[in-house]
């Protein structure tokens, strides 16, 4: 009884917070009373929908964005008040009472774990549900577990692995090990039981597609270069993804859903809290319009924050002037009093303008959110080939190309790039290009050996090899005297 009544509870934050547009539309209240809410199909998607919605609460991206990129060579932010907490990411002065740790970093994520683990273990009582749609709805339960933990792992490590409700509430961390096997075999065990990529009910629910990025994703930044090149090659054989044609149109309202875009966070700019709030941190003080994307034009309707989100200049200056994507780097615009700014006279100033709806409202920008697209599989085969063969191959190339051709840049090779360490370089400059505002960075460079010496680089005297992974947060520790907080904190 305990269980259904926090459930019930648990309804009231999926109507408020639901992201996955018509997927997470409910049916009326009375159909989930205490004696049939975990009975029947209706109250068993209602559950993975929380679970859903633990993962894709869009306003929180923009700090989850900028927590994976003010931290590396790529961003900045001045201004407002994101700015004390992004301050601690740029200098490397985080601990464990930073509240984003846990409310942003830590918690949404054991909501979804704990709805997941809700849905598989009453699964069984539902009646009205066929065993294919049974099936179904336990491997969306266990791939939004699996990925709640992939992100977990990525902040922290190793965490507590909760894999049923009645876990003791202090729980320590699992070992290495154990979490990354849960994790691979997880994924591995449930591609079969998902449905192909576009057969999914609505759009934002999983596919095959989605779990086969993730485990892609989750091999690559383990090291476990065999797998992750396996897992890709597996996506890539489904011969439905591929690459948006046009880069700077991919990411705009009218072409989501795109062939390119394997899991990613539904936002709309039509209900509260449901929209990509990036735009709002991104967009300039007073911006108006910018002749160099004469498309996107600012009214009234749209918030621009006090908090600005920026780039750095000497990323910004490695870009190729003719690459494509470059157009998505703000260098001027004109301002609401009709001034020409030139962001590029002031250090750290550009900007990013991936994200733009014309028909914003207020926070609300109805852009989605991309969370792994097929780009991010190609250059993660090409990488993990390099690494098996002791240097680039030929297919490794030809999938680097393929990222590049669109950006319209030259091709590599082995004249320009001639060994294993010069292709590992030009897969992490090429990543740096093509996922700015993606949050990918911290996990790149990190894996790259890269993440704390830049930093140094740049003068951060703080940073410490420890700080790869952020802190438990304090409430968590304070709670479960069987966690030891991370090494440095």
């Amino acid at each position: 009884m305990r269980t259904i009544k926090n459930f019930l509870l648990l309804l009231l934050l999926v109507a408020s917070i639901s992201g996955c547009k018509k997927m997470l539309d409910l049916t009326p209240r009375d159909e989930f009373s205490p004696g049939t809410v975990l009975t029947n199909t209706a109250g068993i998607k209602a559950l993975l929908f929380s679970a859903y919605a633990g993962i894709q609460s869009q306003p929180n991206y923009r700090f989850s964005l900028n927590f994976a990129e003010v931290c590396t060579d790529v961003s900045f932010n001045t201004g407002g008040n994101e700015n004390l907490i992004y301050t601690q990411f740029i200098n490397f002065t985080w601990d464990p009472s930073v509240g984003q740790f846990a409310g942003i970093c830590w918690t949404p994520y054991y909501r979804t774990i704990r709805d997941a683990n809700l849905v598989i273990e009453n699964i069984d009582n539902v009646g009205d549900a066929s065993e294919d749609l049974k099936r179904q709805l336990v491997a969306e339960s266990r791939f939004l577990r699996a990925y709640a933990y992939t992100q977990l792992y990525n902040y922290f490590g190793p965490v507590p692995l909760r894999t049923a409700t009645t876990d003791d509430v202090a729980l320590p961390k699992a070992d290495d090990g154990t979490i990354k096997t849960f994790i691979e075999t997880e994924l591995n065990d449930i591609v079969g039981s998902l449905p192909d990529p576009s057969k999914e009910e609505a759009f934002g629910r999983a596919t095959k597609g989605s779990a086969l990025a993730v485990l892609t994703k989750f091999l690559l930044n383990i090291k476990s270069w065999q797998g992750a090149a396996d897992a890709a090659k597996r996506l890539m054989d489904l011969n439905y993804y591929e690459l948006y044609p046009v880069f700077k149109d991919m990411f705009k309202v009218e072409h989501e859903g795109n062939k390119e875009m394997i899991w990613v966070v539904p936002c709309t700019n039509a209900k509260v809290n449901m929209g990509n709030w990036f735009p709002s941190g991104a967009m300039p003080l007073g911006f108006k319009y910018s002749e160099q994307l004469p498309e996107y034009t600012w009214t009234s309707a749209i918030q621009n924050f006090a908090t600005k989100y920026k780039l750095r200049d000497a990323f910004i200056k490695t870009f190729d002037t003719t690459d494509k994507r470059y157009v998505l780097v703000l260098r001027k615009y004109v301002n609401t009093a009709n001034r020409v700014i030139d962001l590029t006279a002031t250090p750290n100033s550009t900007c990013s303008m991936k994200y733009f709806d014309n028909n914003g409202l207020k926070n609300e920008s109805g852009n989605d959110i991309p969370l792994l697209r097929y780009a991010d599989i190609l250059l993660a085969r090409a990488e993990a080939l390099n690494e098996l063969n002791g240097g680039p191959t030929t297919e490794a190339f030809n999938l680097i190309n393929l990222v590049r051709s669109r950006a319209g840049i030259g091709d590599l090779n082995l004249v320009n790039t001639p060994d294993q360490q010069a292709f590992r370089d030009a897969v992490l400059r090429e990543r740096g290009w093509e996922f700015i505002s993606e949050g990918k960075r911290r996990e790149d460079m990190i894996r790259h050996g890269k993440f704390v010496s830049s930093a140094v680089q740049r003068g951060v005297v703080n940073a410490k090899p420890t700080h790869v992974l952020f802190p438990i947060p304090q409430s968590e520790i304070d709670a479960n005297p069987n966690i030891v907080q991370n090494a440095g904190y």
